[in-house]
This record gives C-alpha cells, structure tokens and sequence, in this order.
C-alpha cells in the first residue's frame, strides 16, 4: 500500500495495489462513451488504454487512470472513481494549468478536497454509476476520512470543499454539477 495525507478533511489516500482484492466498479462495467461524453462536457478526452498497457500519467501505477493535459487514460481494469478522481483533477484547473499537466495534477490542499467531492458528483452523472457506489468504492478502495467514510465526509465534513466547488462556477445553489 502507498498512502499520502492530503487535505483539511483528513483525507489519506490509500492506494490497493490491484483491483483483483477490490470489488469496485471498472470501466469495463459501464458505458465508455458515456464516460467521454460527460468528459467532453468539461473540455477534457477520454483515452482508452489496451489491456495490459502502462496507463500514461498514472500517478499511482496501473491500474489507476492517469492525465496528462486535457486526456484521461484508462483501461478496461481502471477503478470508475479512479478514472474520475483523475478527471476531476483537471475539471477543477484553469485551461493554462491544466496544459501543463502531467501525472500529478495538483498542489493544493483545497483543490484535493473539492476533487473527492466533485468524483462523487460526476459519478452521480453517468448511468449505471452513482455518488453512492462511488463513495463506496473510495472506501473499499483505501480512502479514509476523519469520520470514517467517503459519504460521511461528503454530506458532513466537505464545507470547504462545497464552497471552492461553488466559488469555481462547478456546481450551483444546490449543489449539482452547473
């Protein structure tokens, strides 16, 4: 396991080294074109990575999903709150930060607690996903949060987070994705 504390939420992110010990949604289980089109909504490109490939900008390694400027890549074996986590990274960049993208996406506590946040959202956006079966992978996965779980941290600990989302023009009143 590799770990990093990040975060005002107390947010370790704890990385399991396989999917094969992790019963979580894979892009394989969805729609990949409905994935891109909600990407695409964002300016970003969905990159489909051949099994068994090296994942290009994997921060964590394969299976993890990786950036690279405006392109998520992932493989059919890539974690769905991966791959959007990753996205999320970029969504919340200007267009001029976002270019200069390459495997690590962020430097900021701020931006990180508004990313796991926002991972939920665009989970909630795609069908056969939803921010539920995200928050529950991010915690089958290894993340960890000061109260103990992804959803708590969402509709509990996030005040921060929902307010930079706002802030950033991402989500509206009523916390949904603009």
């Amino acid at each position: 396991m590799r770990s990093r504390q990040v975060g005002n939420a107390s947010l370790a992110t704890s990385v399991a080294p396989a999917t094969a010990s992790c019963d979580v949604l894979l892009l394989r289980d969805i729609d990949f074109n409905a994935v891109a089109s909600l990407l695409a909504r964002y300016r970003l490109h969905l990159v489909r990575v051949e099994a068994g490939a090296q994942i290009p900008g994997s921060y964590w390694g394969e299976p993890e999903a990786g950036v690279i400027a405006d392109a998520v890549y992932a493989r059919g074996d890539t974690p769905v709150h991966s791959l959007l986590h990753e996205a999320a990274h970029l969504i919340v960049l200007p267009s001029d930060r976002r270019a200069a993208v390459h495997t690590d996406a962020t430097d900021s506590i701020e931006e990180e607690d508004a990313v796991c946040v926002l991972q939920a959202l665009l989970g909630e956006a795609l069908p056969a996903v939803s921010r539920d079966r995200v928050h529950a992978d991010m915690d089958a996965w290894g993340y960890t949060f000061r109260l103990g779980s992804a959803r708590a941290y969402f509709e509990h600990d996030a005040t921060d987070a929902w307010q930079w989302l706002a802030a950033h023009g991402l989500i509206g009143a009523d916390r949904q994705l603009s």
